[in-house]
């Protein structure tokens, strides 16, 4: 698939394994029923694939696997549970990549951080108290108010500088 993309994050300690892996499904059913609203079997299953991705993975490669699971095959299918997903806090879009990642802290907001190789494509969700805070004491003292922020990064990840990259290259 043309402007396909999936990348493996270089160091995402928090979506390794699938006891952490349901750790995170648990905390985001919990931020969701906090919410009033529900996790539907469409949406659960969106929020199971970009945990399994380990990365940033495109909309269409989630509608590939979501429509290999039954749910359909029409884009609005994953957009609409990827806006979900993002606008209640368990998924991040990565702008830059046009790609979509599990949120590794979904049990409570936050800004994110994002770590991105430009060689091969990799993401990671870095520890953002100390970027958020740093963020939103500059937005207070212009006098503005934050809503949402996701920092993209750009870089290289240790297996790039080592000259080992985990993944040549993320868009085919």
């Amino acid at each position: 698939m043309t402007n396909s993309i999936e990348t493996r994050s270089f160091c995402c300690p928090d979506h390794s394994g699938q006891a952490p892996a349901q750790a995170i499904l648990a905390q985001a059913e919990s931020r969701v029923k906090a919410q009033g609203l529900r996790l539907t079997p469409v949406r659960r299953r969106t929020l199971e694939i970009l945990l399994q991705a380990h990365g940033a993975l495109g909309a269409y490669d989630v509608l590939e696997k979501l429509a290999a699971d039954g749910f359909g095959a029409q884009p609005p299918v994953a957009y609409r549970a990827l806006n979900f997903l993002v606008d209640h806090g368990l998924a991040h879009r990565i702008r830059r990549l046009n790609a979509f990642t599990a949120c590794a802290h979904p049990g409570h907001d936050h800004r994110a951080a994002f770590l991105i190789c430009e060689t091969c494509d990799s993401v990671t969700e870095a520890p953002s108290e100390a970027v958020g805070t740093a963020l939103g004491k500059a937005a207070r003292d212009m006098g503005f108010e934050l809503s949402r922020a996701t920092i993209e990064a750009v870089g290289q990840c240790r297996d790039c500088r080592n000259g080992t990259p985990t993944q040549q290259g993320g868009l085919s």
